[in-house]
């Protein structure tokens, strides 16, 4: 057969990833497909399974230079790269032209003569087990997984959907000179199709295209980070870490654990092992997930606050300043400052945010901190250190279990100011943030921010919260600390554009009543 007829299999001989040192990531155009995902960003930017698209490909390919062609939002697309990547990127512009032609021969200038390349469209997620064939032909990417617009046939690039060997957005070239005549515009797969280029195809496994808003995983943004995994085995909880923070959180989270352990009746599910952290699954769901009427939810938050009051009354240890000061202040502003490049309108003094004109944090810095150091804090007592209502299931309907605890606060193991305790839980109650956070909220950007977070149905309970807590805490301190835990979950949601925007605003939002 001749090469361009050539289908080159599994069994053939695979190049080292390493040895494909330039990518080059078509990101142009406006995603329109994407609907909501790309309003306030590019498309290259939207998360699959909890990290951008373009991610996946710096993942892939690491080690390798990547020319990343764009045009909308593109100062976006740059800030947030240089915020959150270590890849060696560089943003080539389309020059106003369109078409997947566009860019093209900005980023071939900037690669050497004689090396290989690969162009890949941006919202192709390759498949982690998939290997490119070791060849010194011309390659083009295959899908038998989902329906593309052009189809290989008969040794040709014809413009016929297909979902047993469409074409994916995937090529890997010899050299850049295969490139040369490749025009300023237009598009690319038509123009592939009549440039005589013999090229090899290959199948790309279970790599899969996410350029529509219904491919987008329904799970997008769930609670579980890509730190943990987490599997079920003979009716039991089995926790690791997958990366060096999941360890690490692995750790405290054991510790806390067995410290707690000793104290006998707890709200905390039932431990059979430590290495790895085997646990009970409870027969219920998190806080957030239950439509309760009032009668209900009254009940289960006089259990949910005396289930946490009894935790706080176990231990305590004398209050340490540096960690508050730590937890409260320092650790946000390092936050904030990652991101005060990215979020729009960070650099203006007042934002009006849902109608309400609010102090921009980065002016009032000062203040803030005047006012965290004024806080009241007698000891520090022992504490979960992140009871969201994610964080927080009902076993048996409405007994409350405590799970996934942080263990620490600031420089401080296992105990902390409980007042944290607190303010997380009305980060759920009032905040909604357990809806925020898998992403059922709203978020457009314009000179009137518009932020809207799908309820947890507990806003009623705010008056009743404090009233259970009415010789326990402040809530002038709690409605500060709530607006702090926004401002420093920008960072924290890294992955996620309009998460790391949404949580700014909340929080200056939340701020203004408090400041």
């Amino acid at each position: 057969m001749s090469r361009r007829n050539t289908i080159i299999t599994k069994d053939m001989i695979r190049m080292d990833m390493g040895a494909l040192e330039h990518v080059i990531v078509q990101a142009g155009g406006k995603g329109t497909r994407l609907r909501r995902y790309t309003r306030n960003r590019p498309k290259a930017i939207v998360p699959i399974y909890n990290k951008p698209m373009v991610f996946h490909l710096f993942d892939k390919f690491e080690g390798a230079k990547f020319e990343i062609i764009g045009d909308y939002k593109m100062d976006v697309l740059r800030k947030y790269l240089d915020a959150f990547s270590s890849a060696d990127c560089t943003i080539v512009g389309t020059g106003g032209k369109g078409g997947t032609c566009s860019g093209i021969k900005e980023a071939l200038a900037n690669i050497p003569e004689g090396k290989r390349i690969m162009l890949i469209w941006c919202d192709l997620v390759l498949d982690p087990e998939l290997e490119i064939p070791d060849s010194e032909g011309n390659l083009i990417g295959l899908s038998d997984r989902f329906e593309c617009r052009w189809s290989y046939k008969d040794g040709r690039l014809v413009e016929e959907a297909s979902s047993e060997r469409g074409i994916a957005g995937v090529f890997v070239f010899k050299d850049k000179s295969v490139l040369a005549d490749v025009p300023e515009e237009g598009e690319f797969v038509r123009w592939l199709s009549q440039s005589g280029i013999a090229l090899e195809p290959f199948f790309i496994g279970d790599s899969r295209e996410y350029g529509l808003e219904d491919r987008i995983p329904k799970s997008e943004g769930g609670k579980c980070r890509p730190f943990n995994e987490v599997v079920v085995k003979d009716g039991r909880l089995i926790k690791r870490g997958i990366d060096a923070q999941g360890v690490k959180l692995g750790e405290r989270e054991r510790a806390w654990y067995k410290f707690v352990s000793q104290f006998g009746e707890v709200a905390t599910p039932r431990i059979y092992g430590y290495d790895p952290l085997e646990m009970e699954m409870i027969n219920g769901r998190n806080i957030y997930a239950y439509d309760f009427d009032k009668d209900t939810k009254r009940r289960v938050l006089g259990k949910m606050v005396a289930a946490l009051k009894h935790l706080h009354s176990l231990a305590s240890v004398p209050k340490d300043d540096v960690s508050i000061m730590g937890a409260y202040y320092d650790k946000t502003v390092d936050r904030l400052k990652k991101v005060r490049n990215l979020v729009p309108y960070a650099d203006q003094e007042r934002i009006t945010v849902n109608g309400r004109s609010c102090r921009n944090v980065f002016f009032h810095l000062d203040e803030l901190k005047k006012k965290i150091e004024g806080l009241k804090c007698e000891d520090f007592r022992l504490i979960h250190g992140d009871c969201t209502f994610s964080n927080m299931m009902l076993r048996e309907g409405e007994d409350p279990v405590f799970i996934d605890p942080r263990g620490y606060f600031g420089r401080t193991e296992l105990y902390g100011d409980p007042d944290y305790d607190w303010a997380k839980m009305y980060y759920s109650l009032k905040g909604n943030y357990d809806k925020f956070n898998i992403r059922k909220f709203d978020l457009e950007i314009k000179d009137d921010i518009t932020l809207t977070i799908e309820s947890n149905g507990w806003e009623d309970m705010e008056d009743e919260y404090f009233d259970l807590l009415k010789d326990e805490v402040s809530p002038e301190k709690i409605k500060l600390l709530h607006a702090v835990i926004w401002l420093s979950l920008t960072t924290y949601a890294w992955e996620d554009y309009d998460s790391i925007c949404g949580a700014f605003y909340n929080g200056i939002w939340y701020l203004e009543e408090v400041l």
